[in-house]
């Protein structure tokens, strides 16, 4: 059995580019950044960021033009592709980019949250403390499971 997902969440590096095509069918295609924080061996704080390519097909595509803005955040699910195509000059190119099948909106930069979180501000960005590698800040009130609708 063969597996190729891949599932990311990130913020937009830029706005979405829509085009149509020949059938009609509408492609958006945008960049969404990932940041990965760790201690190094001699407990400096590292932080790497990736760039992932997206593209959506469909009506799904239109609602991503219309609605994502750089800086939103998204969690996109779909598969992995490797692009390959020969460039003007004759040299091969590649572009290995994420086909998605869910694309799940989260808040816009403008709007806070924990979009500033996901970016990588600090607490000067967001008005809150910068989050702790070590430590996981839960709610202040407790949940009861009675409460819940299903």
């Amino acid at each position: 059995m063969y597996l190729n997902k891949a599932l990311i969440i990130g913020n937009l590096t830029r706005d979405p580019e829509e085009r149509q095509l020949p059938s009609g069918i509408s492609v958006t295609s945008f960049s969404v950044a990932t940041n990965r924080f760790w201690k190094d061996k001699n407990g400096s704080k590292q932080e790497d960021t990736q760039y992932h390519n997206v593209v959506v097909f469909g009506a799904q595509a239109a609602n991503c033009a219309q609605y994502l803005r750089k800086g939103s955040t998204v969690m996109v699910e779909g598969r992995m592709q490797t692009r390959s195509w020969d460039d003007k000059d004759g040299s091969k190119k590649y572009r290995t980019e994420i086909v998605a099948d869910k694309v799940q909106f989260g808040t816009r930069a403008s709007e806070g949250g924990s979009s500033n979180y996901a970016a990588g501000k600090g607490a000067e960005d967001s008005g809150k403390n910068a989050p702790n590698d070590d430590h996981i800040d839960y709610p202040d009130e407790d949940i009861n499971p009675e409460d819940i609708p299903f």
